[in-house]
């Protein structure tokens, strides 16, 4: 399950924040997550409520807002919506798409105090 290391690795970078900015609590998280990053949104939650025990992020809401994948088809040079990996292009059917966006993971937002 890799949720949990990244529910710990998002722990590690809000309580670095945390040392650095002087904040004593966390109220709210904003991840934002790609489509195409294989992350279990709910996988992940409960993994987040387990590791921020006793943190500064006890108790902290989790927001997770999905991006879009985005891919560029090979075959008829176009820029695509991809909603999983190795789908054909919706224009031309071809299935040598390179994805360019939706892979990505990343802490967006702290609301602390």
């Amino acid at each position: 399950m890799h949720e949990m290391s990244i529910a710990e690795n998002v722990l590690q970078i809000i309580e670095d924040t945390a040392r650095a900015e002087g904040y004593t609590r966390v109220k709210a998280v904003w991840l934002e997550i790609g489509q195409l990053a294989g992350v279990e949104k709910e996988s992940l939650r409960f993994c987040f409520d387990v590791v921020t025990r006793d943190s500064v992020a006890q108790d902290a809401r989790l927001e997770i807002i999905e991006t879009a994948g985005q891919g560029w088809c090979m075959e008829c040079a176009c820029n695509v919506a991809v909603t999983a990996r190795y789908e054909p292009c919706p224009s031309c059917g071809s299935l040598q798409i390179q994805v360019t966006g939706g892979e990505e993971m990343r802490v967006k937002e702290l609301e602390v105090e």
